[in-house]
């Protein structure tokens, strides 16, 4: 269960028309340590054409191999990237976390953004209570000490 706004969302059409993904907090509630990551709620993934596809190709030039597909993500089950939450989760603690969406985004460019936003202003590298430790994979809370 996920928390906007203060409103409970469990499904795509709960959050607004076109939305691509989200910047989320997840909070271990016993230890107060916070993690703040993004999601996003569709994924693109390449599928092998068939036989039959590749014969009714017609266009100019090589034909391709390869086609897009959408298809949605975890996001529903989705808790946190990082190695604490996961144990956590497979210590079957599922009840000891809230998960609060802080913005949606619109473009993939926008939900990066919008991620490095709001750990810069939380200051998550800094301030012991989150349990991130990188921005973008290039500025590391071991930087900081």
């Amino acid at each position: 269960m996920w928390l906007y706004k203060g409103k409970v969302i469990e499904e795509i059409k709960d959050l607004p028309k076109n939305t691509f993904g989200f910047v989320y907090q997840t909070t271990h509630l016993p230890s107060d340590l916070k993690y703040i990551g993004k999601k996003s709620l569709i994924y693109n993934q390449k599928k092998r054409l068939t036989k039959k596809e590749l014969a009714e190709y017609t266009g100019a030039g090589r034909k391709p191999k390869t086609r897009q597909i959408q298809k949605e993500s975890d996001w529903v089950n989705y808790y946190g990237s990082h190695s604490y939450i996961k144990e956590q989760l497979q210590e079957g603690r599922q009840d000891d976390f809230r998960r609060e969406i802080l913005q949606v985004a619109y473009s993939k460019k926008e939900l990066t953004y919008l991620e490095c936003k709001w750990q810069f202003k939380y200051e998550v590298l800094e301030l012991d209570e989150f349990l991130n430790y990188n921005i973008l994979g290039k500025f590391f809370d071991k930087d900081f000490v």
